[in-house]
Parts: structure tokens; sequence; C-alpha cells
């Protein structure tokens, strides 16, 4: 399997490109510094930026499936390259996008007409970096693609343990964190499921 992957330099991304390597799949990763990647067998680095559409086109042509973990920052990189990624999956026919979000975009679990960084169920007082979230997550809902978001709580650096719970769309009960690593398996394990098609996914311990 071939995967464009877009955030393969974050902390969850350099575990999922590990893992993927590892599990005899071959990825195209498109970085801005190319030198912040080691060139190895099943890795093809594309040099560009998320914001530019050729350099998208570029990364996604001839791939079977979009795997993103980007993040955001003060310019809504999330909701800016979402339509770009979506455009040009469909010019290529790929359906299949498996991307990470945050647990501010789940539902909240008791007002669930509303985002977690809507209500109190959200600790955060910032909530810039969930309304981006939250504009590329309501852009994909209104695309063709069979996507997944994959939503973890706080995010501590660390090794996957395969011991973790999941929900549909909200936060699992008294979830408080999971690490980069048990995240980026859960994102490897999408590859192999239809399971969570069309849905956010609420990751913690």
């Amino acid at each position: 399997m071939k995967i464009a992957l877009f955030g393969a330099t974050g902390r969850v991304g350099q575990q999922l490109l590990r893992l993927l390597l590892a599990n005899d799949c071959t990825v195209k990763a498109l970085v801005r510094n190319p030198e912040s990647l080691t060139e190895q067998d099943g890795l093809e680095i594309q040099n560009g930026d998320v914001l530019e559409e050729y350099a998208v086109a570029n990364t996604i042509k001839g791939t079977d499936v979009v795997m993103s973990t980007l993040g955001t920052d003060k310019n809504n990189v999330l909701s800016t390259s979402s339509p770009t990624i979506i455009v040009a999956m469909e010019q290529e026919n790929i359906t299949r996008l498996i991307t990470t979000g945050t647990a501010g975009i789940l539902n909240a679990r008791h007002q669930p007409e509303y985002f977690r960084f809507e209500t109190n169920e959200s600790k955060r007082k910032n909530t810039a970096a969930a309304e981006d979230h939250a504009k590329a997550y309501l852009q994909l809902q209104q695309s063709n693609l069979d996507w997944t978001i994959a939503c973890p709580t706080y995010l501590p650096d660390g090794e996957a343990t395969n011991e973790f719970r999941t929900e549909k769309n909200m936060l699992p009960v008294d979830g408080k964190q999971i690490t980069t690593g048990d995240t980026a398996l859960f994102l490897l394990h999408l590859l192999s499921t239809d399971e969570y098609t069309k849905t956010r996914v609420g990751l913690a311990y």
C-alpha cells in the first residue's frame, strides 16, 4: 500500500512513519525541510509546503491512501490546506483519508449538540486551535471522501501500549491522556478497517 503522508516530522507523524515502513507500506512524505527526514527504503521525500497546491497534488499522485498528522498554527493551516487535499484526492480518485484532530472537536457528552471546546468539558482557555480543527472537520463532512479523524486527548510523548479506549464522536469517559505512540498505532489500525469511516474517534486510556 502506498501512503501520502502529511505531518511526517511531527510528534505523532514520526512514529506513524516508522510504523508504516515497518508494516511494508511505501510512503510519500511532504516536508518543508527534506533534511529533517532520514532517507530509507520505502520512503519518498517530497519537498514543499501543504499550502502549495502543486506540492500537495504531487504528493498524493499515485498513492492509495492519504494520511495526515498535521497540527495547526496561527495561520489556520488545517482549514486552509484541507480543501486543497480534498480536491487533489478527488482528481486522483482516492477516497480514503485518515487524519488527526483534537479532542476538542468531539461532541460534548452532556451537550452533544456542541463541540467539547465550546463547553466546560474542555479545560483549554485558548480555543484557536480547536476552531481550526473544527473548520477542517466540517470541510471533510461536506466532501465525498471516506474520512476518519482520530481525536486524542492530552498527548504526551511515549511508546505504544496497544491498550487504549476509543469512542465514536466522543471522548471515552474519564479519558485523560494517550501517548503519541498509541495514537500512531491507532492510525495504522485504521488502514485495515472501515469501522470508523466518516466519523471522529475519541482516543484515551
